[in-house]
Formats: structure tokens, sequence, C-alpha cells
């Protein structure tokens, strides 16, 4: 079994690498999930918001018997309409108990062992949210809080009130803005990282061609035409490295996200088992110092071409907003 990373000072200690849920309602979801329990993979993430409740549904079957094996990730507060679209955000503290109580039913489990905001409130101050959570806790239906996109002001706000296991954020070699000003946050409160879009949605698969740019894709700036031509470019170099270490590029860009934090595990999904193997072979991947160097230079950040969302939805990322020190 791969060594355990632990999430924050006093937070869970889970398997280096994470499985996402989203995936899972698009592929063969019960096998992956019994798949990834059986080689060990222990934090579950998902959402009350995915799927309705239908990815929350399909994790509480396929945990059944086997709740002690697992520990579980809930985000809270997105809000959608009947046909998927994003309708705002509810973190009030009487919605997040509201919120709390038809997971664990949906689940089939009696307490949540991470549980956050999706992203922040702009009308329901941080320190409320987590109060509510903090209730909770004490109550005994949360083990550990944490946060998702959140920014460095924000951080140190919400651990005031009840300390913070871990952020979820997006990074990868194509989105390494929380390097700036967050890492270093984390680091000095002792707050973990839970990383997403480490295949930057696919990119650095290495296997993205034009036919993607399509659903969601369709709205990512990295994946519009001339940004895509270039990304692909610096994609194509890290494959390069890549082969030299006979790895796929998806292994190679979640070893170095592995390689940048010691509390940080990647949240990966998978539509398939096949797809589980891949990503958990880039556990028995060793980068060095030169390894690293390399890598990043064949994907430099000042070379991404575009922004990770449109700007309307950048906008929502309170992890975008510089600290008041640097505004």
């Amino acid at each position: 079994m791969a060594d355990s990373r632990t999430l924050g000072n006093g937070g869970p200690v889970v398997f280096p690498i994470a499985l996402g849920s989203e995936a899972l309602a698009h592929g063969d979801g019960m096998r992956v999930l019994h798949e990834a329990i059986e080689r060990g993979v222990e934090l579950l993430d998902t959402a009350d918001f995915y799927g309705a409740g239908g990815d929350e549904q399909l994790i509480g079957r396929a945990i059944e018997g086997r709740r002690d094996k697992v520990k579980l990730s809930v985000k809270f507060g997105g809000l959608r309409s009947p046909d998927g679209t994003f309708v705002g955000l509810d973190a009030r503290p009487t919605s997040v108990k509201n919120f709390l109580s038809y997971s664990l039913k949906r689940l089939g489990v009696d307490h949540i062992d991470v549980y956050r905001p999706a992203r922040l409130d702009p009308v329901v101050p941080i320190e409320d949210t987590i109060g509510a959570i903090a209730d909770l806790v004490k109550a005994g239906y949360v083990r550990h809080i944490g946060l998702s996109e959140m920014g460095a002001d924000t951080l140190r706000r919400a651990h005031a009130v009840h300390p913070i296991s871990d952020l979820q954020i997006e990074y990868s070699l194509f989105s390494r803005k929380p390097e700036q000003s967050v890492f270093p946050v984390l680091s000095e409160l002792g707050i973990g990282v839970t990383a997403y879009g480490v295949l930057a949605h696919g990119l650095l698969s290495g296997k993205a061609r034009p036919a993607d740019r399509t659903g969601h894709r369709a709205h990512l700036p990295w994946f519009h035409p001339g940004n895509f031509e270039q990304n692909v470019k610096l994609v194509d170099a890290l494959s390069r490295i890549a082969a030299e270490k006979a790895a796929a590029t998806s292994q190679l860009a979640i070893a170095w996200a592995l390689a940048r934090r010691k509390d940080l595990v990647p949240v990966v999904g998978a539509r398939t088992v096949a797809q589980l193997s891949e990503t958990l072979a880039a556990l028995s991947i060793e980068l060095s110092a030169e390894d690293l160097a390399r890598i990043e230079a064949a994907v430099p950040q000042e070379a991404v071409a575009g922004t990770r969302y449109l700007p309307r939805l950048m906008e929502l990322l309170d992890s975008e907003r510089e600290p008041r020190g640097l505004r």
C-alpha cells in the first residue's frame, strides 16, 4: 500500500489519491468504486448537487458493508435547476444543517468525514457557515471541516472559527496560481490540499483533440480555438518526458502534483477500472528535483493560453482574489 497522507494538522489520514465521483455516473461507477476501495483508495469525494443527489446514492450503495474502509468528503451549497443549470449558492447555517441531513440519508451513513461549502456564498459570512458546521462536528455528524476554492483571507477567517482540514482547489501544471498566495497560508495554518483538475479537464491526458471541444469544455478557454493549439504544444512536450519514463502523460501530471506537496491528495475521476488502474500507477513514478524542473520548463505557466474558466465564472472564485495586503 502506498504511503498515506495527512490532510492538515489533525485531519484525516488517507491513501495518496482520492476518487472523485463526477465521472462515475457516466461509466461503470459501481465496479470502479469497489475496485478503488479494494486497492486501498479511502477518500471518496462528491457533492450533494452532483447528479441531483444521484452520485451520493451510488456511493451509498457501493460502500454498504465497507463504511470502515472509506472516508467521505462532501461539498454542499451549489444550487441547480432541474436542467442542471447552476443558479446560485446557499451556505446559510440553517441550509447547512438541512443539506447535511439529506446527504446522510442518501449515503446511508451516520457521519461525513469532511464536509465543506462548495464555494464562498457572497452574502453569508464564512464565520456563520463554519460555525454551523462546527455545531455538526460537536453533534458527531461531521468529523472534519474543509473548504473549496477559497482565498487566503477567507481561509484565515474560517480557520479562526474552527480548524480546517483541507482546501479543495484546482491545481495542475496548467493552473498553478494557488502557489502564489493560497499555498503559503495553508502551510502557515497547517491545512492540507485536495487538488482537483490535475489533468486540466483532460488536456494533460495527452489525448485531447479538437473534437473534444464539446460539452463543458466548449466553455473552457483552454480549449478555445487558438488557445487549444498552443496548449497542445505544451502537452506534447510533457508527453516526450513521460515517454522517457515509460509512463502515460496523465501519470506524469499526477506524479508532479503529488511531488509538489506532501499534504496534497489529487482527486481524480475514472469511468472505468482501466482508467482507475492507470491513475493509481502514477504512485510508482519517482521524480527527482531535476525531473520536476524539466517538467515545469516544458509547461511554463506563462505559456498556457487562456484562463481556466470564462470571466463570469472566474469572478465567482474567492480563490482568485488577491489577499488584502496585495491589493
